[in-house]
């Protein structure tokens, strides 16, 4: 882990999850592999091995650079731009 200048940036406290579960998964009616939490917004997204990369698209159209586990007993996070776990 590495100390992230976007962690800084992040609010406090953490902003509450907006669902239980990939809303865009659902849409689609595909499956999320892992789950992960906007840190910015709260948005609940599918990770990198789900097919359609939910967690990353929202980066990519927000710009919300760090997100976390949303698994049970995993809370380490993700800075899409320093590309590490922070």
């Amino acid at each position: 882990m590495k100390d992230c200048p976007h962690l800084h940036e992040l609010p406090h406290p953490e902003p509450e999850p907006l669902s239980d579960t990939c809303l865009e998964c659902q849409k689609v009616g595909s499956h999320p592999v892992q789950l992960r939490k906007c840190l910015v917004c709260g948005q609940v997204n599918c990770c990198d091995s789900s097919p359609h990369q939910h967690a990353t698209a929202h980066f990519k159209e927000s710009g919300h650079a760090v997100m976390r586990s949303f698994e049970p007993g995993e809370g380490w996070r993700w800075c899409y731009v320093d590309g590490s776990i922070v």
